[in-house]
């Protein structure tokens, strides 16, 4: 067993986000007092990495310097320049594995015309395991070792999984209806969006202001519970290939008309 699969096995989990934090040295001053300019070297960058560009905001401040950010769906892409030193400090920080960090390097090299870089540091944020958000000092990692996959998708494929599962919890119902029929079609909805097969008939129970809803799967099941009282949705949901376990939480929260959730998925090894 190599050093990255032990890691792997001691915390299971995968991260919210990867942060890259880059020092640029010896750019071009020019570019870096022109907040035009490092707006449209830096929404640039973030588009040929592979990202989703939202928005921008660049700073010129007095009598010189730009700090700027570019939110993109994935997170952000950050600066801050210091002309008088021909320096730029960079962050780059990704919720998906579709950026490629190395490409946005490059272009943001090649756009301040900066002769040499160090990326600084490469950290996973928000390590998620099987008790929420872990209590842990982000993993300083090496420049191609990623201790923490960015998809639990990608944490089922790496380790093998036997079975995928996920805890949704869902908060302020608005009126949920007491009809068994809207239950079985809520229940439905979140499950084709997953892609799953169902296997039978889904059995609810009606108990006291409390329903209660059994879904067969043909690799697992989907089972939940409705307090009409409080308003709260719980839903459980095991299966043998993966799934994924946002859409579902999202499917579920406009199913059962919901304020908001929380979930805790799990792979099952």
């Amino acid at each position: 067993m190599n050093v990255s699969d032990k890691h792997n096995d001691l915390h299971p989990g995968c991260a919210l986000g990867r942060q890259m934090t880059v020092e640029f040295y010896d750019c071009d001053a020019g570019i870096l007092t022109d907040s035009g300019r490092m707006e449209e070297i830096f929404v640039s960058s973030a588009k040929r990495s592979g990202a989703t560009v939202i928005s921008s905001h660049f700073h010129s401040f007095v009598p010189q310097g730009v700090s700027g950010v570019v939110v993109i769906s994935e997170s952000h892409f950050a600066v801050h320049a210091w002309p008088e030193h021909e320096y730029a400090a960079v962050d780059l920080f990704t919720c998906g594995e579709g950026v490629d960090f190395d490409c946005a390097v490059k272009s943001i090299a090649s756009g301040l015309k900066s002769d040499q870089w160090v990326i600084s540091s490469l950290i996973s944020r928000g390590i998620v395991g099987n008790n929420g958000v872990e209590r842990l000092v982000p993993v300083m990692e090496g420049r191609d070792h990623h201790s923490f996959q960015l998809s639990w998708k990608s944490r089922f494929e790496k380790t093998d999984a036997n079975a995928f599962s996920v805890a949704i919890d869902l908060y302020g119902a608005g009126e949920i209806s007491h009809i068994d029929s809207d239950i079985r079609r809520y229940t439905s909805e979140i499950i084709r969006c997953l892609n799953l097969n169902c296997q039978g008939e889904c059995r609810v129970y009606s108990h006291n202001n409390i329903l209660r809803f059994e879904q067969p799967l043909s690799g697992g099941w989907f089972n939940g519970i409705c307090n009409f009282c409080k308003g709260t949705v719980y839903i459980d949901i095991f299966n043998e290939t993966f799934f994924d376990p946002r859409a579902a939480a999202e499917q579920a929260l406009k199913s059962f008309n919901c304020s908001y959730y929380r979930m805790q998925p799990h792979v099952r090894q």
